[in-house]
């Protein structure tokens, strides 16, 4: 499920208050991501989302609901966008379905294109109350402990340390990518280190790494 820009929801809003709240949080997604929390008013939001003061309190009462709404707003994306939308039952794909390498890739490339988006789902989630009930938080969760359970993961892993553990290198790194890549040959260089070494610790530390001796040859082509 991709991101709707308030522009493109402008059209829809009128006739549909479900389009007007997702303009609202869009533009509440773009102020957190460029300016922080502290930058962040209804006032400032309903004119970027392009309607007025009052249409964004009927939708939200205060300052602290938008932020809330707009964390869950935002995990649920990334949710779909990382591990695929539900079906029309409500299932998700299951990990030991997804090719590995495929995996990593899309979630680093995913986190390197879109740096905002991941500073405003870390920063927000852990300075929340309970950091573990983020939807993509759980679902990632979720993700690692299939793999882990199923006949492709080594013994003895504790899902929740290494989600926080693997989630915090993913949204980090786009950060350091950017203070220190300023053309896009040097972001995708950086991207592919990001690539090659996640591959390296889930080879070697989350999978049965015998199991998958065409990761071993990869990994080997891509440290040459």
């Amino acid at each position: 499920m991709g991101l709707v820009s308030p522009e493109r929801a402008k059209g829809r809003r009128r006739r549909d208050p479900a389009a007007t709240r997702e303009a609202i949080l869009a533009a509440a997604m773009t102020v957190l991501a460029s300016d922080g929390r502290d930058a962040l008013s209804l006032t400032k939001v309903a004119q970027l989302a392009g309607v007025n003061r009052g249409t964004a309190y009927q939708h939200f009462n205060t300052r602290e609901d938008l932020v809330k709404a707009t964390v869950a707003w935002v995990s649920e994306r990334l949710a779909d966008t990382v591990f695929g939308a539900p079906d029309d039952s409500g299932l998700v794909p299951d990990a030991t379905q997804r090719p590995v390498y495929e995996a990593i890739t899309g979630l680093v490339d995913f986190a390197v294109e879109n740096p905002g988006l991941g500073r405003v789902w870390l920063f927000e989630v852990l300075a929340s109350d309970n950091p573990g009930e983020d939807v993509f938080f759980k679902r990632f969760e979720l993700s690692t402990k299939e793999l882990a359970d199923s006949e492709f993961g080594a013994e003895g892993i504790d899902a929740e340390a290494l989600s926080v553990m693997m989630l915090g290198g993913y949204f980090l790194w786009p950060l350091w990518v950017r203070a220190g890549a300023r053309t896009k040959k040097e972001r995708e260089a950086m991207a592919q280190r990001m690539r090659r070494e996640v591959l390296r610790l889930s080879l070697h530390g989350i999978l049965r790494a015998e199991k998958f001796p065409h990761l071993q040859k990869l990994l080997d082509e891509l440290g040459s």
